[in-house]
């Protein structure tokens, strides 16, 4: 389960990134044609980015926006592969013509699934309420992963009424069994059973399995009160995915949803087995997806961050933050950790310095480095082209650090590169955040949480360090109960909730936030009830 990732990116630039042929299922419920401002959920900047570069142009810049997209979807498609692209009537007709026609042909659709949903809806004399969302299902091959569902028959007796009478536990009894189809399975028995009447030697035993889902799925919207609510207001139901999910991939393999959104597809995938990818522009999709994948079974994810917090960069060990930095500088480690020389690896066959446990590098250090240099034998040669003849990389410089190279570079002609460690992955500081707690008239408690940056999303535990009745083990780590919480103001600096405490006793409070570099923190506080 290596592969399971939430990306914070376009998925179309982080698509060009992924192997070929290394995706057995996808599913994707893109913003639709609509038009309506109601599509900006979240509010952070990637995801209003993305609403205003989609509508810059009607109807054909819309199907130019997604062709690109699903273009680099079929490229990520194994042999094997599926996708299900979800819309609905604004857009669906052009969809699939101008789009999945082109690029997956035409003989490899497979079904246009009909998502019936019930719920309230805006009574028109225009024509009739719409309650169906379409869902297109392609391959890449005829050779695809199809595995096929069965749903049970609440009317069995009524479809199957000319055997009821031999219906019981699930299996019919017919001489010579004249009527059945796909839907069961056959096979001779040879044993003697009483049931409704006794199977004699000739008889098939049916076993009922079902009905076979066929292209027509209905499926409850998610309740306003059910306990999968995020808060997300296109959130799709968990049902729905599990069915795709189950249909067209198996155990172990690798499900992607480039447009994850509240991360439905990422939960079910978890729960069934498979590895999962996701993808979203938006700061406040990844983190309350992977909130509710923390919530939901604890399910091991990786983040790719933009930004890197400086507190857990000098928090590493140090040989391993020398070889991470090194590797992302584009250089080779020394495999040789202690007698080094002073050089902790190499660049163009130029040796490289990591300083880590300094906040500032000194000229002491700069002087050091020099020595370890001259002993490369392409120093002269460096030196006689004007080029760097050692690169030191650090998260700062005093002064008289920076003056002696500039010295060096004056009076000798030496130059050892500067590197400052931003200058190689993108580093900030985590949002501080602190928490105080009012009780209110009506017996409940008021809790605030105030930071010193904007943050994108406030999540809360109300009972952290609660042991998990699934997973004991887990009481250490943070367990939401409210994943996504907007800021209450426009400064977007403070979150408010309110909670009313079922039991009396002690309880920890943790609130976890989020800023717009996908950076956070979390503040505890403890309170008796």
């Amino acid at each position: 389960m290596n592969n399971n990732k939430l990306i914070l990116g376009d998925c179309l630039e982080v698509m060009k990134k992924m192997d070929a042929e290394s995706i057995d299922l996808i599913y994707l419920d893109p913003p639709f044609f609509s038009n309506r401002n109601y599509e900006v959920i979240w509010g952070d900047e990637g995801e209003v980015r993305s609403f205003q570069d989609r509508w810059s142009g009607g109807i054909d810049y819309y199907i130019k926006w997604l062709y690109e997209r699903v273009e680099q979807m079929h490229i990520l498609l194994k042999p094997t592969g599926s996708i299900y692209l979800h819309c609905d009537w604004h857009a669906d007709a052009y969809i699939r013509v101008y789009i999945l026609d082109k690029i997956f042909g035409m003989k490899n659709f497979r079904n246009e699934i009909v998502w019936s949903y019930q719920g309230a809806w805006n009574e028109t004399d225009k024509y009739f309420p719409r309650r169906t969302n379409s869902i297109f299902l392609y391959t890449k091959t005829d050779s695809y992963t199809f595995n096929r569902g069965f749903e049970d028959d609440v009317n069995i007796g009524m479809n199957f009424n000319r055997w009821y009478k031999y219906i019981q536990n699930n299996k019919i009894y017919a001489k010579y069994a004249p009527y059945y189809d796909s839907r069961f399975t056959t096979y001779i028995n040879s044993f003697k059973k009483n049931y409704k009447r006794t199977p004699e030697g000739d008889d098939i035993i049916i076993d009922f399995k079902g009905s076979s889902i066929n292209n027509v799925w209905y499926i409850k919207v998610v309740d306003p009160k059910s306990k999968e609510r995020i808060g997300y207001p296109t959130q799709k139901p968990l049902a729905l995915l599990e069915r795709i999910i189950k249909a067209s991939s198996n155990e172990g393999d690798i499900v992607l949803d480039p447009f994850m959104g509240g991360g439905t597809t990422m939960v079910m995938a978890s729960r069934l087995g498979r590895s999962f990818i996701g993808i979203d522009q938006s700061v406040a999709a990844v983190d309350v997806t992977s909130n509710r994948l923390k919530s939901d079974l604890y399910a091991e994810h990786s983040i790719d961050k933009h930004y890197w917090a400086e507190e857990d960069l000098k928090a590493m060990p140090h040989f391993e933050f020398e070889k991470w930095i090194i590797e992302k500088f584009g250089g080779t480690p020394n495999t040789k950790q202690t007698g080094d020389g002073g050089i902790d690896g190499f660049k163009d066959g130029v040796p490289i310095q990591v300083k880590r446990w300094k906040s500032k590098v000194g000229r002491v250090e700069v002087q050091k480095f020099m020595g370890a240099c001259s002993s490369n034998r392409l120093y002269n040669d460096r030196i006689k082209s004007g080029l760097p003849v050692g690169y030191f990389i650090a998260f700062d410089y005093a002064k008289e650090a920076v003056a002696e190279l500039a010295r060096l570079e004056r009076d000798n002609e030496i130059i050892i590169e500067k590197v400052q460690v931003n200058e190689i992955v993108p580093v900030a500081k985590r949002p501080v955040v602190s928490i105080v707690y009012e009780k209110t008239a009506d017996g409940k408690y008021k809790f605030i949480a105030t930071s010193d940056t904007p943050i994108i999303n406030f999540s809360w535990d109300f009972e952290y360090g609660v042991p998990v009745h699934k997973h004991p083990e887990q009481t250490a780590k943070f367990n939401p109960t409210v994943l996504f919480d907007k800021p209450i103001d426009d400064a977007r600096l403070v979150g408010s909730r309110v909670h009313n405490f079922a039991m009396s006793g002690s309880h920890n409070i943790a609130v976890k936030v989020v800023d717009d570099k996908l950076l956070e923190n979390i503040a505890v506080c403890s309170i008796n009830i």
